[in-house]
C-alpha cells in the first residue's frame, strides 16, 4: 500500500479543497418553474424567490394568458390580472404554443414543445411542476428525464374530491399517477387534504415537504392597514349602506355554490345585513332573477373585481363565506380575507377547511350544500360583534404562517435534500 506524507503542498491542496468546497457551498441552486400562465398569486412569489442569494430562477409560461386580456369561461368574459405586476423582478420565458386550440383550461390547449430543447441545454438543478394538466406538463417531464433534472412536484388536489369519481375513472387515475409519480423526486404538499392525496397515491412521506399555499400577504396587510380606519367612508363611496356585509368573491358557477350563499341569507332576513358579490359567471342571471323575485333586499351583484380593487371589498365586510363544492382544491380568497381579519365560513369541501378555518375559532365550517346549517353560522356571526372580532383576529394571527418566506425556505429545502441525495 502506498503512503503519503504530510507536505506543505500536501496541506496546500487541502486549503484549496476547503476553498472550493466554501465556493461550491455558496454556489446558486439553478432553478426552472414551469407554469401555464401569468397568475396573479404566483408571479409576485417568483419575484420574492428569485431575489434570494441562493435562488438562480428562470419561470417558463406556456401562455402569455393573465398580462393580455383572455376570454374566462368561468367569469363568462374576457378578463386581465397584469393591474399588479406579473412580470417585473424575475427571469421568464413565454414558450411556443403549438396546440391548434390554445386553451389554459384544456389539456391539449398547451401544448409547447420549447421545454425540452430547454431543460437539456440549460442544464437546471431542478424544475419545478404544477401538476398534471396539461400535455406541456408531461413533456417537461419527458424533458427533465431526458437531462437528469430532478422534479419538483406541486398540485392542488385534495383528498377529498378523489372519490366523488366513480370507480373506474379512480382506478385508471391510480395506474397513471403510480407510474407518473416513480420519476418525481420530491412533492410539495400545499395543506393536510393535499399530503393525504399523495399517501393516497402511494407517495413515500419522506420525499413530501408540507409547503403553505400563500398569496401576497405583505401587500394585502399594507392595504388591510390602509383601509381600517376608513371602513364607513368607504361604504359611504361604494354606496354600501347595510351595518354588517357579508362577502363572497369568486365566479358565479355551480363549483363556488352561490346559491347556497344567497338561500342562506335569505333565511337571516335581517335588514340591516347585506350581501355582496363579487364577479362574474354563467349563474350570475338566474341569482338576480331569483333576487328580484323572492323581493330580497341588500343584495349588490358588482361584477369582477382586479387585484387592485378587490381590497376595498374586504376592508367593509365583517363576514366571509365560501361555500364551494368538488372542485375547490384550496381557496386562496380565503387567504385573502384572513389577511383583512375577517371571520370564515366556508363548507367541508373547501380544500382549505382543515387547513385555514379552525372551527369555532375564527369561523365555521358547514356541511357542503347544508343552506341551514350555514344560515346558522351567519345568524350567529351577525348577532354577535364580539365573536366577530374575536375570530378575525384569530384569522389574521393564523394567516401570518402562509406567507412566502416560508415558501422560499421550504423550496430551498427541497433543492438541498436534491444535492445531499445526488
Amino acid at each position: 500500500m502506498r503512503t503519503y506524507k504530510a507536505s506543505a503542498s500536501g496541506n496546500q491542496n487541502s486549503h484549496n479543497m476547503f476553498l472550493n468546497k466554501n465556493i461550491y457551498m455558496k454556489k446558486k441552486y439553478k432553478l426552472a418553474i414551469l407554469d401555464t400562465h401569468f397568475v396573479q398569486y404566483r408571479a409576485p412569489f417568483y419575484k420574492k424567490l428569485a431575489s434570494h442569494p441562493k435562488i438562480n430562477l428562470v419561470v417558463y409560461y406556456c401562455s402569455d394568458f393573465g398580462i393580455r386580456n383572455y376570454y374566462d369561461p368561468g367569469f363568462g368574459k374576457k378578463v386581465n390580472w397584469n393591474d399588479i405586476s406579473l412580470t417585473g423582478g424575475y427571469k421568464y420565458k413565454i414558450l411556443k404554443n403549438y396546440s391548434l386550440r390554445p386553451s389554459i383550461s384544456s389539456f391539449f390547449g398547451l401544448i409547447n414543445l420549447g421545454i425540452i430543447p430547454e431543460l437539456l441545454i440549460k442544464k437546471y438543478d431542478g424544475i419545478l411542476i404544477h401538476g398534471y394538466e396539461h400535455l406541456t406538463n408531461l413533456l417537461a417531464i419527458v424533458g427533465a428525464i431526458l437531462s437528469k433534472t430532478p422534479i419538483i412536484f406541486r398540485c392542488t388536489n385534495p383528498l377529498s374530491h378523489e372519490f366523488y369519481q366513480p370507480t373506474y375513472k379512480r382506478l385508471i387515475k391510480r395506474i397513471f399517477l403510480f407510474f407518473l409519480f416513480k420519476f418525481v423526486n420530491k412533492f410539495l404538499a400545499i395543506g393536510k387534504e393535499n399530503l393525504n392525496f399523495y399517501l393516497y397515491y402511494k407517495v413515500n412521506k419522506k420525499n413530501i415537504i408540507l409547503t403553505p399555499y400563500c398569496i401576497d400577504n405583505k401587500r394585502l396587510v399594507e392595504e388591510y392597514r390602509r383601509y381600517k380606519k376608513k371602513k364607513q367612508k368607504l361604504k359611504k363611496k361604494l354606496r354600501i349602506k347595510n351595518k354588517i356585509i357579508i362577502l363572497f368573491v369568486g365566479k358565479l358557477i355551480q363549483k363556488k355554490r352561490p346559491f347556497d350563499l344567497l338561500l342562506a341569507f335569505e333565511k337571516l332576513k335581517d335588514k340591516k345585513v347585506g350581501l355582496i358579490f363579487i364577479g362574474e359567471g354563467k349563474l350570475k342571471r338566474e341569482l338576480k332573477e331569483y333576487t328580484k323575485k323572492k323581493k330580497i333586499k341588500n343584495i349588490y351583484f358588482l361584477g369582477f373585481k382586479s387585484q387592485s380593487e378587490l381590497p376595498k371589498y374586504y376592508a367593509i365586510a365583517d363576514i366571509f363565506v365560501l361555500p364551494s363544492g368538488i372542485g375547490e382544491t384550496w381557496g386562496l380568497v380565503v387567504n385573502e380575507a384572513m389577511c383583512f381579519g375577517l371571520p370564515i365560513i366556508v363548507s367541508n369541501m373547501v380544500g382549505c377547511s382543515k387547513d385555514l378555518v379552525k372551527h369555532n375559532k375564527n369561523g365555521y365550517i358547514f356541511k357542503v350544500g347544508n343552506i341551514d346549517e350555514l344560515s346558522k353560522y351567519l345568524h350567529i356571526l351577525v348577532k354577535n360583534h364580539k365573536l366577530r372580532k374575536k375570530f378575525g383576529e384569530y384569522s389574521f394571527k393564523l394567516i401570518k404562517k402562509y406567507n412566502y418566506n416560508i415558501l422560499a425556505k421550504k423550496i430551498i429545502e427541497a433543492l438541498q435534500s436534491l444535492k445531499n441525495e445526488k
